[in-house]
């Protein structure tokens, strides 16, 4: 039963009106202005590097920045990550659900897989790959300890990209299996439950009831493994693949202008992951819904929401209601709290005490 209570005219032999006039100060934090202060300063002295030293040599970056070997490189380092990264989760799952099954062997294959590429470096990896053919300089397509049908040149089939996909996809793998076990791992154990108790295949049961919860924990650390492999992809500059890194070095040899070329791959780098880094955001947004009863609000609704609220300020008026979903703020002029997942409340005269 509730009980609806109405406030009291006076609090501690203080009226309501005297009470409504007070000035609330907002708590001082000097700590957080001297930081402020000094990453300010910080910031300005970078900034004033950048602008004032001619060593830079911005002209040049902004000259080789959308160069066209420049832009093919750029794509080749695309192509590269692409490519690995289906190789790399694609069967990094295939090995995580083999080390989670119930047969020895194969949980034997999936650990022997994963020790073996997390222990050679990548770079000799890629290597070893390149130079595949002074093994088996023919690869035969047929029946398993028959007779073959065709024959392949390796040198041939295996080339610079071949070498370098399957050196970064194969190694990515071995890492990739281990998150997507760690979240299979994640999942209740009660999920695993009810779906053997409702007499669902276990196959089925992975694919359409344990992934997809598993996801939540698997999206960030595989985007972060999928930035480390877009970064990786410069170690295949040793196969003279014509890959973003690779072509830089290539037109610096050339005229010498070595830092600018060196900022211009830093430039596209950047560019590169911040994509993925905003793709992340997304896909955990995406896959929290099952999970959160309202949504994290998007970059482009922080920046209206903090633009609305600064514009409110300076006007001193009150903050606008429309809050993003899970957006907590105050407005510390008017007295309003505006609190996590729910409209701004006001206590008045004959409210709920």
């Amino acid at each position: 039963m509730t009980t609806l209570v109405r406030a009291p005219d006076t609090v501690a032999g203080t009226d309501r009106a005297t009470l409504e006039r007070l000035r609330v100060l907002p708590a001082r934090h000097p700590g957080r202005w001297i930081a402020t202060a000094v990453v300010a300063v910080l910031l300005a002295m970078v900034a004033s590097s950048l602008v004032t030293n001619t060593s830079w040599d911005w002209t040049t970056v902004g000259k080789y920045l959308t160069w066209p070997s420049i832009l093919s490189g750029v794509w080749g380092t695309i192509r590269l990550t692409l490519a690995a990264a289906v190789i790399g989760f694609g069967l990094g799952t295939i090995l995580a659900l083999m080390r989670l099954s119930r047969s020895p062997l194969l949980q034997s294959v999936a650990w022997l897989y994963i020790w073996v590429f997390r222990s050679v470096p990548l770079i000799l990896q890629l290597l070893l790959w390149y130079n595949l053919a002074y093994l088996y300089p023919t690869l035969s397509l047929g029946i398993p300890f028959g007779p073959g049908f065709h024959d392949f040149e390796t040198q041939n089939l295996i080339g610079k990209f071949g070498a370098a996909i399957l050196g970064l996809g194969l190694s990515q793998a071995a890492y990739s299996a281990e998150i997507v076990r760690a979240g299979i791992i994640g999942v209740d154990q009660g999920q695993h439950e009810a779906a053997a108790a409702l007499g669902i295949p276990r196959a089925r049961q992975q694919l359409r009831i344990v992934l997809p919860q598993a996801m939540r924990t698997i999206v960030p650390t595989s985007v972060n493994e999928i930035i480390g492999l877009l970064k990786g992809t410069s170690v295949v500059y040793v196969l003279a693949y014509g890959e973003l890194f690779y072509t830089v070095g290539v037109i610096y040899g050339r005229n010498l202008r070595v830092v600018p070329l060196l900022l211009v791959a830093a430039v596209w780098y950047l560019v590169l992951t911040t994509v993925l880094t905003i793709a992340q955001f997304y896909l955990e947004r995406h896959y929290a819904r099952g999970a959160l009863r309202t949504l994290p609000p998007t970059p482009l609704q922080k920046a209206r929401w903090s633009l609305l609220v600064g514009w409110a300020r300076l006007r001193r008026e009150p903050v606008p209601a429309s809050v993003p979903a899970g957006w907590a703020s105050a407005n510390r002029t008017t007295g309003h709290l505006l609190r996590r997942g729910s409209s701004p409340q006001r206590r008045d005269e004959g409210g709920l005490a």
